[in-house]
């Protein structure tokens, strides 16, 4: 059984927000229209090309009713980003390079404030690096992510939220490569706790309690 409680820790954990929302807000319920909500988009500030799935997020999450706006912690001082996250009732971190997200969050003690905000009842999502982040540590996803990006991380401890590490995006065309033949090789070890998720799929956590819930198309 769930328990509803406004001060228990919330997580939805994602491969990509914009296909599973919908069912998300339903869950969250009415008080999900209005939510304040931080896009902290930090790691996709090193990715190349389009980023039409940054886009596809911030979309998708607007169209279910939360007030969304932009926020990136490279460059700020500790002081400010816990200032800013203190006006907020969802933090949303995006996907793009994990190593590069941490480092950034590392300089700002953006991962003791996150966590502070999440004990206090503030509701997390993420979205691929977002989720995996969200973790005790990201050094499984080296092969895929480029930790060259980031050159200053002190070490590769994630955000402790659960004890698991997310592999996102399992079954889409364009990771098959990468976890046939190189990712998972690398992770196949007993020191981790790995839970694969494909794109139509996101991890419920309240309190001690997680569950893999699935969109159908």
């Amino acid at each position: 059984m769930i328990i509803d409680n406004d001060k228990m820790e919330r997580l939805f954990l994602t491969s990509s927000v914009s296909g599973v929302v919908k069912k998300i807000a339903r869950q969250i319920g009415t008080k999900a229209r209005g939510m304040r909500l931080a896009f902290i988009d930090t790691a996709a500030e090193v990715e190349e090309g389009d980023k039409w799935w940054l886009r596809d997020d911030r979309a998708a999450l607007a169209d279910v009713g939360f007030d969304v706006f932009d926020y990136a912690v490279t460059g700020k001082a500790a002081h400010n980003v816990r200032k800013d996250l203190a006006r907020v009732d969802v933090i949303f971190v995006s996907g793009g390079n994990t190593f590069y997200l941490l480092q950034q969050l590392q300089r700002c003690n953006g991962l003791s404030i996150i966590r502070e905000r999440i004990t206090g009842g503030v509701l997390y999502m993420g979205s691929s690096a977002g989720s995996i982040i969200a973790g005790p540590d990201i050094e499984p996803v080296r092969t895929i992510d480029n930790a060259v990006k980031a050159p200053k991380l002190k070490d590769t401890k994630g955000l402790g939220l659960v004890d698991f590490v997310v592999f996102p995006h399992w079954g889409s065309d364009s990771f098959r490569k990468v976890y046939l033949q190189e990712r998972l090789a690398h992770a196949y070890t007993t020191k981790h706790k790995i839970i694969l998720l494909t794109d139509r799929q996101y991890i419920r956590v309240e309190g001690e309690m997680y569950r893999i819930e699935e969109v159908k198309k």
